[in-house]
């Protein structure tokens, strides 16, 4: 029976993959066994437990860069977390006994993935950026392969050799089963009018939530006909609905409007949208590519070496998104532009189909071979 850890966390773009990539491997592997290795806190641990994997957890946080007195301890935390990591690590190892040990990104794959190459352990790390991040230029050197999302990523790594251009592997629901726009849009309950799809990913982002609570009053307010689908994030919580009710939208009487934290039916929502606005999360931007949508990408401005933008500049270059930097993103600016959509379809479509283009179609085929190659030592 092969044994395989996944890590990853942080946000769902670093969990997401990891999950598709079990996927990926119970096609070849059936009988499997998984464990992922995740923070206590993170949203990984309720994704995990959705999929269905054993989950093991281990602390681990980031450095703060600015000084103030909130971030000397939580720096002083981190610093007690990297020193326990080591042993933490070698404790699952040797506890679960892996073939293989897979890492996704974010800080919490770092401790054990190096672990397990120390041990000897057959070990993968899958970088989802155009620029990859911290961790994957510390990993590196020390793993077996290492799984690119994108060519332009292959520029910044030193061992060219170990690099695999695999493309980033999403969740069977976008790629078994697809349903039809229109399908999509009976199953969700919504009608055939155009669909707008926004979120700011798992966490939520500010910017974006006030932007679109705007968009939304003006749908109601210019008489608007469009089905709109949101997430505002755990940072939205308890502040995007009272938004949008100052501004005299009470969701009760907008059957159009589906406002959750969270999208946990996401391969369904995307398939029923004709646009999508969202960060730059390498994920995201995949899972746009498999749908084939139009977008408007917001890249986040508090990420590592800024590589949201990198990854949303790939897109627009491409005529398959309209990219805004945050500090420019107004909600005169984006009703506008949702309004020009609006009017020339021709234009949106135009967007969906380029990337459509984008997508690498044989990502699991390509992730399945790497697993492979290294598990018999090739």
């Amino acid at each position: 029976m092969l044994k395989v850890i996944l890590s990853g966390g942080g946000t769902a773009g670093h969990v997401n993959p990891a999950l598709a990539i079990s996927e990926i491997i119970k096609e070849i592997y059936p009988d499997a066994e998984f464990l992922y290795v995740g923070t206590p806190n993170g949203i990984e641990k309720d994704l995990v437990a959705k999929a269905g994997l054993d989950f093991a957890p281990m602390n681990v946080a980031g450095f703060q860069r600015r000084l103030s007195l909130r971030n000397i301890k939580r720096n002083m935390t981190a610093a007690w977390y990297l020193m326990t990591s080591g042993s933490r690590s070698r404790q699952i190892i040797s506890s679960f006994k892996p073939d293989l040990v897979i890492g996704t990104g974010g800080y919490v794959c770092g401790p054990i993935v190096r672990m397990a190459a120390k041990m000897g352990v057959k070990t993968i790390i899958h970088e989802q950026n155009a620029f990859p991040g911290v961790t994957t230029k510390l990993l590196a050197n020390e793993v077996d392969r290492v799984m690119l999302t994108v060519k332009k990523a292959e520029e910044y790594m030193r061992d060219k050799d170990k690099c695999v251009v695999t493309g980033l592997p999403v969740r069977m629901g976008f790629v078994k089963g697809r349903l039809t726009k229109a399908e999509a849009k009976a199953r969700l309950g919504l009608s055939r009018e155009l669909c707008i799809l926004s979120t700011g990913g798992s966490l939520g982002a500010g910017r974006i939530n006030e932007t679109v609570a705007d968009l939304m009053a003006w749908y109601c307010r210019e008489g608007i006909k469009v089905n709109h689908i949101h997430s505002y994030g755990k940072n939205g919580r308890g502040t995007f609905v009272a938004s949008l009710r100052t501004k005299g939208v009470e969701l009760e009487e907008h059957p159009e409007f589906i406002v959750k934290e969270y999208i946990d039916n996401m391969p369904t929502c995307m398939e029923a949208a004709d646009l999508i606005i969202s960060r730059c999360g390498a994920g995201a931007l995949t899972e746009i590519e498999a749908v084939g949508c139009g977008s408007i990408l917001v890249p986040s401005p508090i990420v590592a070496e800024n590589h949201q933008y990198h990854n949303g500049k790939v897109l627009e270059n491409a005529g398959a998104a309209i990219l805004i930097e945050q500090k420019d993103l107004t909600s005169e600016w984006l009703i506008k532009t949702v309004d020009s959509l609006i009017s020339d379809p021709e234009r949106l479509r135009g967007l969906s189909r380029n990337a459509e283009k984008l997508y690498i179609t044989d990502t699991p085929d390509r992730v399945a071979a790497v697993i492979k190659e290294v598990l018999e030592g090739k």
